[in-house]
């Protein structure tokens, strides 16, 4: 019974062919396999996947990866079903991502389909181009589980729309109850949700998030330290001094220096470690998408 396939995307695929698929003219039912290929496919239409001795439900907005040297059936419920696909090879040999044969796109849809489009008219013209946006189409594939989670309420929507809010707007002012009215509930209950999921505070997570963006820029960039405290959303200096000292347990300069003197021991064999406290707070929006 086949139904996962695990996805090498250490490297980007090479894509064979890619286009709009039609069927159901030339009758009901296809059968056919792609010996050396993986095929994706997103559906606009309505009908049944066979193949490894599983069925899989298609509808429009759903989207199948099935493996090299597979024999798939196609029963379509129409004279003319449209799909967008791909076939390519994957040459990677790393770490394996497993996803269903078969999955909802649902709120993802309309990205991939503009990703595949793209693939689409790429694949005549740069054959690097189009690699470039079926990886990141496939990338995608890969969470659209945990987004299907995320929709079935494992995390309150209102939350998840608060998180993205902020990650957008952290170089600006932000307060509780324009985050609230942005994920459409009251400031009282976006504080509940907030400190229910993290145990902490919107404005402590603000301050988390801020300051580990500028973690990233005073140990990654040579950035000078008032730009940086602009840059993430505290212009005042000793306000960044202090939230510094607060989140990343060092003040600025203290972060800046200290990761240069790991990067000097090592040379002699140590490993440089940026200062970071252990603190639980959700995910970013990067992180779950």
């Amino acid at each position: 019974m086949t139904q996962h396939v695990d996805l090498a995307l250490d490297r980007p695929p090479h894509v064979e062919n890619a286009g709009v698929g039609v069927h159901g003219s030339a009758g009901p039912h296809d059968v056919f396999r792609l010996p050396r290929l993986w095929q994706l496919h997103l559906y606009g239409y309505s009908g049944t996947l066979e193949l490894g001795g599983s069925r899989h439900p298609i509808r429009p907005g759903h989207m199948s990866l099935v493996p090299p040297d597979t024999e798939v059936h196609f029963h379509y419920d129409a004279t003319r079903c449209e799909h967008l696909y791909a076939h390519f090879r994957l040459p990677g040999d790393g770490e394996r991502r497993r996803v269903p044969v078969m999955q909802d796109a649902g709120t993802d849809a309309a990205v991939l389909t503009g990703l595949l489009r793209q693939t689409v008219a790429a694949s005549a013209q740069s054959s690097a181009r189009s690699s470039a946006e079926l990886w990141t189409v496939l990338w995608r594939t890969t969470g659209l589980t945990a987004a299907a989670e995320n929709r079935a309420g494992s995390r309150h929507p209102a939350l998840r729309t608060a998180v993205a809010h902020i990650e957008e707007h952290l170089a600006g002012p932000l307060s509780v109850p324009a985050i609230a009215r942005a994920a459409g509930v009251s400031h009282t209950h976006l504080t509940r949700l907030f400190r229910e999921d993290t145990g902490h505070t919107v404005v402590a997570y603000i301050r988390h998030r801020r300051t580990e963006r500028a973690r990233h820029l005073l140990i990654a960039s040579t950035l000078a330290i008032p730009a940086i405290a602009a840059t993430v959303g505290i212009p005042d200096l000793q306000a960044f001094n202090k939230a510094c000292r607060k989140e990343l347990g060092a003040s600025p300069r203290a972060v800046r220096e200290g990761y240069g003197q790991s990067l000097a021991q090592a040379g002699a064999g140590a490993v440089p470690r940026a200062p970071q406290r252990r603190v639980r707070y959700l995910p970013t929006a990067a992180q779950t998408t």
